[in-house]
């Protein structure tokens, strides 16, 4: 894999400035606990822009119209693969 892309263009998070997609993959299949953290500064700082954007749309009363944008733009786009993948994770952990 030579994606050399950030986890999401446009993230301003240390981990996207600083990492590949494909670094990072290599990261977490070799098990190492970095992958995590960068994933999880990642995924904190999405929520602190995330939550400023919902602020800020409260605010000037486009909440509905940010609430439809964003839902069309993060969704879930096979679901079926989801369950299979969070059951194929259960079976795991059990064994």
């Amino acid at each position: 894999m030579e994606d050399l892309r950030p986890i999401q263009d446009g993230c301003t998070c240390y981990t996207c400035r600083t990492f590949s997609r494909a670094y990072l993959r290599h990261l977490y299949k070799a098990g190492e606990i970095s992958a995590l953290r960068l994933g999880t500064i990642h995924n904190v700082q999405f929520m602190l822009d995330l939550m400023k954007s919902i602020r800020a749309a409260i605010e000037t009363g486009t909440f509905g119209s940010f609430r439809r944008q964003f839902l069309e733009r993060f969704h879930i786009t096979n679901q079926a693969k989801r369950h299979e993948q969070r059951e194929r994770r259960q079976v795991t952990r059990v064994n």
